[in-house]
């Protein structure tokens, strides 16, 4: 937690601590000297030496140090106030940064419920704890040094009283949280669970309702608030413990101050002795009443701080996970005629590196222009060679070569600027389709627009909304059916593949690209430039429109490197490699007619969607 604090806080967030510490020494002061009127006006009024222009003098002051100690306080509490947002601000954006550089595999090791727990919840933790803690770390110290040396300049009777009643309230608070701190451990864990939970509920709202499991999804959620509320309950009747007890000593200090001065003054010697120690007397009990508010400033400390560092550390544990894909060093894709765009040899690769492969002795290559296909069962490993592709995870054995060089060697900006994906799930951002469909272009080309929506069949129904391209897209694009988002997606990466062309001739050929068929040399400049993956994501398509995205692609972008992922026999019939997965392993590669006659697995698929006629 402290480690954070050090790391994450700003040269101006250290000058506002320094500032907040000078204005809380003021403020200790003023609250320390104001006791010395006190006992001035006591002595006076018991020697009988009190005239109004010593009352309004001493009470004079008394009000302005008073005032003084209010004004410290404000803008001691504007600048922890100023420190805490700035921290917690740097702060979330240090997280923002390293969680969207996470691999996918740090990702599915922390959870996405989880991460948005620390980088929300665990982030308000250490800010409230640096709003209040930035006083009460410099007050607490001060306030109990400043005033036990007050204190001991009284008499040692006293002064024993007070060590007393601080040292209970030490050890009562000591215990209590001792024991508290592992709840509060456990509080932030279940805390992931209730986010997870909520999320489930939210998001799988239509499933819930369409199976009238309302009740089910509700004992889930109880079972999980259930536990966080016996958590907080302990925590909150240990911790609770604690004013009942700081209040009893508070007062049993009094009482024993005044007993022990009643004592003191019985014993005196003469009149003048006794008015002194009555006056010491009215000092030592708003000193002693100093101490003990030092010693509650500190155990408001140790309320916060468990919890606190609780947080801290799921926060380091973010900030302290290194990625597992690093980025390479080569910053150019070269284009050598013969070398294949992608070659997978002799892969093997297993989830958080387990022994379950999910996949293993992969080999294939896919030359410049060729559209590959990968078929098989759910699990058999297609997805998870297209991550490989995209270095989303890295290879456990064997390499992956993109262009003949291997992905792992490659700046991994280089790599994904030259792949463009249509992924599994058709993922739309808040906004509205131009935004969506040139996703990442600030100034989006209107002509490589209209094409890529025409080329992806979306331009049928963008056409009919009101505002065309500028309509709405709500937040994971809720307000679009399933085959419209897989649509969009498909001309996301289109639109993306356009930029694959480098000159400005390509460009500019690009200008008509809506009405006419690129030229053969655009084609053959756009073949090697870049490679389009459409990772399953033509299976909420009707069969025309996915015959007609096809061959719009086929078509329109002939001669470039694609590679599709499909469940359908039909989507794939007429690639010109279909590679044939099953239990992570490939079992059949050739053309369809080829594999129809020689694998078993693809004929299986193949008889189970078709008839032989039809295929």
């Amino acid at each position: 937690m402290f480690k954070l604090l050090a790391k994450y806080l700003k040269p101006l967030d250290w000058l506002f601590i320094a500032l907040c510490a000078g204005f809380v020494v003021a403020q200790v002061y003023f609250d320390i000297t104001m006791p010395e009127y006190t006992a001035q006006l006591t002595v006076e009024v018991q020697a009988g030496t009190a005239t109004m222009k010593s009352i309004w003098k001493n009470g004079g002051f008394m009000l302005l140090y008073a005032a003084a100690s209010m004004v410290s306080s404000i803008i001691c509490g504007y600048f922890a106030a100023r420190t805490a947002a700035n921290f917690a601000k740097t702060l979330r954006k240090a997280l923002f940064e390293r969680v969207t550089s996470f691999s996918a595999a740090e990702i599915n090791k922390f959870g996405t419920p989880s991460l948005i727990t620390r980088t929300t919840n665990d982030v308000v933790q250490m800010q409230n704890f640096v709003a209040m803690g930035l006083q009460l770390f410099i007050k607490a110290p001060v306030l109990a040094v400043w005033a036990i040396c007050k204190v001991s300049a009284a008499a040692v009777e006293w002064t024993v009283a007070t060590a007393v009643v601080v040292g209970v309230i030490v050890i009562v608070v000591g215990l209590i949280v001792g024991i508290c701190y592992s709840k509060f451990k456990q509080i932030q864990k279940l805390t992931d669970e209730l986010n997870t939970t909520t999320r489930e509920n939210i998001t799988g709202v239509r499933v819930i309702r369409a199976f009238n499991a309302d009740e089910y999804q509700t004992t889930k959620f109880e079972t999980v608030n259930e536990k966080v509320k016996r958590n907080q309950l302990f925590t909150s009747r240990g911790l609770g413990l604690m004013m009942p007890v700081i209040q009893t000593c508070m007062n049993g200090l009094t009482l024993a101050v005044y007993w022990i001065g009643a004592v003191l003054i019985n014993q005196a010697a003469n009149i003048p002795a006794r008015i002194e120690l009555l006056g010491n007397m009215a000092v030592f009990t708003q000193y002693a009443m100093q101490v003990i508010m030092a010693f509650m400033l500190l155990i408001m400390i140790f309320m916060i701080m468990p919890r606190c560092m609780v947080s801290g550390k799921r926060i380091a544990d973010v900030l302290g996970t290194r990625r597992s894909v690093r980025s390479g060093n080569v910053k150019e894709v070269a284009h050598e005629e013969g070398v294949p765009v992608i070659e997978f040899r002799n892969v093997d690769f297993a989830y958080d590196h387990g022994e379950g492969k999910v996949v293993s002795g992969i080999d294939f290559t896919v030359n410049r222009g060729e559209t590959v296909a990968f078929i098989g069962a759910t699990g058999s490993g297609k997805t998870t060679i297209i991550n490989l592709i995209e270095r989303f995870y890295d290879v456990d054995g064997g390499e992956v070569l993109f262009n003949g060089v291997n992905v792992k060697d490659y700046d991994e900006e280089v790599l994904r600027d030259s792949i463009a994906l249509a992924s599994q799930r058709a993922v739309l951002f808040k906004g509205d389709i131009r935004g969506n469909v040139a996703y990442g272009d600030e100034d989006p080309d209107e002509d490589k627009l209209r094409a890529a929506l025409e080329i992806s069949c979306a331009a049928e129904f963008v056409d009919g909304l009101e505002k065309g391209v500028d309509s709405p897209v709500a937040q994971d694009g809720t307000n679009f059916s399933g085959g419209q988002k897989q649509r969009l997606s498909i001309a996301r990466a289109v639109y993306k593949s356009s930029n694959f062309l480098k000159s400005d001739d390509d460009i500019s050929a690009l200008d008509d690209w809506s009405d006419a068929p690129v030229s053969t040399d655009i084609k053959e400049r756009l073949a090697g430039s870049g490679l389009l993956i459409f990772d399953d994501s033509f299976s909420a398509l009707d069969y025309k429109t996915d015959m007609l995205v096809r061959k719009n692609i086929s078509e329109r972008l002939n001669g470039a490197t694609v590679l599709i992922v499909a469940q359908r026999i039909g989507t794939i019939m007429s690639a010109d490699k279909i590679i044939v997965l099953d239990d992570g392993k490939i079992v059949g590669m050739g053309k369809h007619k080829q594999l129809l006659e020689t694998c078993p697995t693809y004929k299986e698929i193949a008889l189970s969607q078709l008839s032989k006629e039809e295929l």
